[in-house]
């Protein structure tokens, strides 16, 4: 898809912000993005982003126009470019307990006493630098300090740096990492064999639990979910069958006022909460489930 940005050189924050707030109400030609950031003290520039090359006569014929008293503005055509691989880029390494999540470009930069997972850029979900990554990162470095898993499952995958994190603690453990979108599993699968792990993280296309190898008997000792508050709600049942007693689940990918209904649910559905850790407005609940006669 063609990108064109409209570049309007820096101003007074109150011109500029009026002027963002004019060109995302206009209908013609109606912008794709606006946004406004600081250059300087007290400079502010405003860039619009169009799927055509906007017409400036269009803007300087809205009556009362402020387009008229800025100077030029500046049209260029955006390159057409992986901008969610170029962000992610950039971004710093993110430790979280043990482990250190870094990109192509800090893999000379690893400290050799962290378990160092490498992420390449992509539109998959997870590369750590969003709180709700980090804190099950973290949650599995306390579990596994604790306790002994054989069988780990990362429900909604993303990037799989969740799976590739477990398979690097517990280096005897089966790790099966699972999602619905099929993006997300070749992505999924590349990480896992750019860690080395690809022979021990097998990923899989399914949704929820609905998949021959993730149905009863087999079972887990632990599952990672990192997904959104109304799958992770609808599974809990199949979350109880699909853990052995006893088995941890590790639930992320909610904010701090939606953690209570989900852990009412879960303990409604025969699971008790051992760990609750919040960051940024994120939490992440750490349930173990009861055997039968405990309910």
């Amino acid at each position: 898809m063609p990108l064109f940005k409209m570049h309007f050189p820096a101003g007074a924050l109150t011109a500029a912000r009026n002027l963002a707030d004019l060109l995302a109400e206009l209908a013609t030609p109606p912008a794709l993005a606006v946004t406004l950031f600081e250059t300087g003290p007290g400079r502010f520039v405003v860039e619009a982003y169009y799927g055509a090359p906007p017409c400036l006569a269009d803007l300087t014929g809205v009556p009362g126009s402020l387009v008229e008293t800025m100077p030029a503005p500046v049209l260029e055509a955006v390159p057409d470019q992986d901008w969610v691989a170029l962000s992610q880029a950039a971004l710093p390494p993110v430790a979280a307990g043990r482990f250190l999540v870094h990109g192509r470009h800090d893999r000379e930069r690893t400290h050799p006493q962290r378990m160092a997972i490498e992420i390449e850029a992509g539109a998959a979900f997870g590369t750590a630098h969003n709180a709700t990554t980090t804190l099950c990162l973290e949650a599995i470095d306390r579990l596994v300090r604790r306790r002994r898993f054989t069988s780990v499952l990362d429900l909604g995958c993303g990037t799989g740096v969740l799976a590739i994190a477990a398979a690097r603690a517990i280096p005897g453990a089966r790790v099966l990492a699972v999602d619905n979108d099929p993006l997300a599993v070749a992505v999924a699968q590349s990480n896992a064999r750019l860690n080395g792990a690809g022979q021990r993280v097998h990923v899989i296309a399914a949704t929820g639990f609905a998949h021959p190898r993730l149905r009863p008997p087999r079972s887990f000792d632990l599952v990672l979910a990192n997904l959104l508050p109304g799958p992770l709600i609808a599974l809990a049942p199949a979350m109880r069958c699909g853990l052995s007693p006893r088995g941890i689940a590790v639930l992320c990918g909610l904010l701090d006022h939606q953690a209570r209904e989900l852990a009412a649910t879960y303990r409604a559905a025969g699971f008790a909460l051992a760990a609750r850790s919040h960051r940024a407005g994120w939490t992440v609940l750490t349930l173990e489930r009861l055997a039968d006669s405990r309910r």
